[in-house]
């Protein structure tokens, strides 16, 4: 295949499911799609009424704005509001809630807040404006981790002294242990993440098979993509086999990207632990620079308060990061909680569950069952 409109071919849909039809047979099954772009096809092009009602899909904590939680926020916002700082932020962050409001209300209560598209452009600012301190808000798997360390090296070898990093990059395996041993969930299988395996491959999932007996097949994100790995489970259970499989071969090596690889393990180490929302703490399950970045980490040069802060008690975003709800099983999704007003990181991200369901019209119960009925 060469186009993406290859890749949604609907006589090629239909053969998919008419597989997975096949292969599931009477038994139910259940999958959990660890990233939030994975989440996004499966909702915009209506992938969830196509399967038979026994193969069921639910999302996972791979949206990598979902799972920050507001301490972490309001840390944000008290770097920015800090005289004389200008705070650099990707735009999914700006409407984020912490405790004390987003960053959007920080810049309107006179905080100098910008929106920028890669940490580059950030250090570009600082480099525009040596009076002033220039924070980056870091946020991401090791999908965006690496263009972090770049920037870093960059800042570092050119000596740009008035540029930092808030960093809030996490990694993808500890959620993905915490997932399993949850007493909540019943899973058979996973699809793996395509954006992050495309830097760490798929061996670090090897545990998953290993460890826990269940299946995972990497991922790309268009809705071939999205069927073909559920066929590719199924066969595996169905087969008697339990493995890491690699759907998206046109992207994803097992190896990962060793550049990119030796370029994180330079510039960052792991953090004894740090909060996820809705999962709570999870041992070195995300990154801080290493000791000799010490001068460009925002966290060492200005004062972050560090207060944890609980999400109110109406939103249900770590139930729903965990799969253990649909969104609209959540009692204020759609009402209080929507894209112009969010309670929780899930109405806000672009890779958030709660925002493809409510963008794509999943809005309640009876909808996404009238909508399967029709489709059957």
């Amino acid at each position: 295949m060469k186009f993406v409109d290859e890749y949604r071919d609907p006589a090629a849909a239909r053969v998919l499911v008419a597989r997975i039809r096949e292969l599931a047979g009477e038994d139910s099954f259940k999958f959990m799609e660890v990233c939030g772009g994975h989440t996004h096809t499966i909702y915009r092009h209506g992938i969830e009424h196509v399967l038979p009602q026994n193969v069921e899909l639910v999302h996972g904590p791979g949206c990598p704005v979902c799972v920050i939680p507001m301490g972490r926020v309001d840390d944000a916002i008290a770097v920015a509001e800090t005289p004389g700082v200008i705070f650099t932020s990707f735009g999914d962050m700006m409407r984020v809630p912490g405790g004390h409001g987003n960053l959007l209300e920080a810049k309107a209560r006179g905080a100098d807040v910008r929106f920028v598209y890669s940490p580059l452009d950030a250090l570009r600012i600082a480099v525009e404006h040596p009076d002033r301190e220039v924070v980056f808000f870091a946020v991401g798997f090791e999908t965006t981790a690496p263009s972090t360390a770049v920037t870093l090296l960059r800042a570092r070898d050119a000596d740009v002294r008035n540029f930092s990093v808030f960093c809030n990059h996490v990694t993808i395996v500890p959620p993905l242990k915490a997932i399993l041993e949850s007493p909540d969930l019943r899973l058979d299988g996973f699809l793996g993440p395509g954006h992050v395996s495309t830097v760490v491959g798929n061996h670090p999932y090897r545990f998953v098979p290993a460890q826990y007996g269940k299946p995972l097949v990497t991922a790309g994100f268009e809705p071939l993509d999205i069927l073909q790995a559920i066929v590719m489970l199924l066969t595996q259970i169905r087969e008697g086999r339990c493995q890491v499989e690699n759907q998206y071969t046109r992207i994803v090596r097992d190896e990962g990207n060793p550049r990119a690889l030796k370029m994180l393990a330079e510039v960052f180490e792991l953090r004894p632990h740090f909060e996820w929302r809705g999962l709570g703490f999870i041992s070195q399950s995300a990154l801080k620079l290493r000791p000799e970045l010490a001068p460009w980490d925002a966290e060492l040069r200005f004062a972050v308060p560090g207060v944890r802060v609980a999400d109110p008690k109406a939103c249900q975003c770590g139930e729903v990061l965990k799969g253990v709800i649909k969104p609209w099983e959540c009692k204020v999704f759609g009402t209080a909680c929507t894209p112009e007003t969010p309670i929780g990181t899930c109405m806000v991200s672009s890779e958030g569950a709660c925002a493809a369901y409510y963008n794509f019209g999943r809005l309640h119960r009876e909808a996404a069952v009238t909508l399967g009925r029709a489709s059957a």
